[in-house]
C-alpha cells in the first residue's frame, strides 16, 4: 500500500474508533493526518471508501496473523486458538473498547459487509487446511466420519457470530470458543 494511504487509514480507524463513524468527517481525518481535506479527495472519494480501506487492512493484517499462527508449533488446539485471537479476537476486543463499538459493526454490515464476507471464507479455508492436515497427519477420516473439516471450521464461525448476536462476548465468549476448538481436537485425534 502506499505510504500515504497507509497513514491515512491508520489514522482513520483512530478517528472512527473515538467518534464513531457517524460523527467522524473528512476533516476530522484530514487533521489527523495532516493533510488538507483536498488532499483526502484526491485518495479517497469519501468517508465511505476510507471506511472500507481500513477495513480491508485491519481484516487483512488479522488474516495474515491467523496463518502464522497456525504454522506455529502446538497441538492443532492450541494453534486454532491463537489464529483465532489474532484474527477475531483482538478485532473484537479493539471494537469493543470503542464506545462507538456498536455503531462501527453496524456501519460494517451496511458498507463492508463484502469485505468481510470474503475475510470469513478466507478464515475458514485456512482452519479448514490446518485441520485436514492435522487429520491426515493422524490419519483420521473425517469424511467418513460425517465431519469435514471445511464444516468443522465453518462451525466456529458460527459460533462466534451466534455467541455475538447473543451479546456473548469478551473472556466468556473467548472461553466457549475454546471449548469448541479442544471438542474439534478431540474428534481430530480420536477418530
Amino acid at each position: 500500500m502506499d505510504p500515504k494511504r497507509e497513514r491515512i487509514v491508520h489514522e482513520a480507524l483512530e478517528v472512527f474508533l473515538a467518534y464513531g463513524f457517524s460523527r467522524t468527517t473528512m476533516d476530522d481525518i484530514a487533521r489527523a493526518v495532516g493533510v488538507s481535506r483536498p488532499a483526502l479527495y484526491l485518495l479517497f472519494r469519501n468517508k465511505a471508501d476510507i471506511f472500507r480501506a481500513v477495513g480491508v487492512t485491519l481484516l487483512e493484517q488479522s488474516r495474515a496473523q491467523a496463518e502464522e499462527a497456525l504454522k506455529e508449533g502446538g497441538t492443532l488446539s492450541e494453534r486454532l486458538i491463537k489464529a483465532l485471537d489474532r484474527a477475531v479476537f483482538r478485532l473484537t476486543r479493539l471494537v469493543d473498547a470503542s464506545p462507538h463499538g456498536e455503531e462501527l459493526i453496524d456501519v460494517e454490515h451496511r458498507i463492508a459487509a463484502d469485505i468481510v464476507a470474503e475475510w470469513r471464507e478466507c478464515l475458514i479455508g485456512l482452519l479448514a487446511n490446518a485441520i485436514a492436515e492435522e487429520a491426515a497427519r493422524k490419519g483420521a477420516d473425517l469424511e467418513a466420519a460425517d465431519m469435514p473439516a471445511g464444516e468443522l471450521a465453518a462451525m466456529l464461525f458460527d459460533l462466534l457470530e451466534g455467541m455475538r448476536m447473543r451479546g456473548i462476548c469478551g473472556k466468556g465468549g473467548e472461553e466457549a470458543v475454546g471449548r469448541m476448538v479442544r471438542l474439534i481436537g478431540l474428534a481430530v485425534s480420536r477418530i
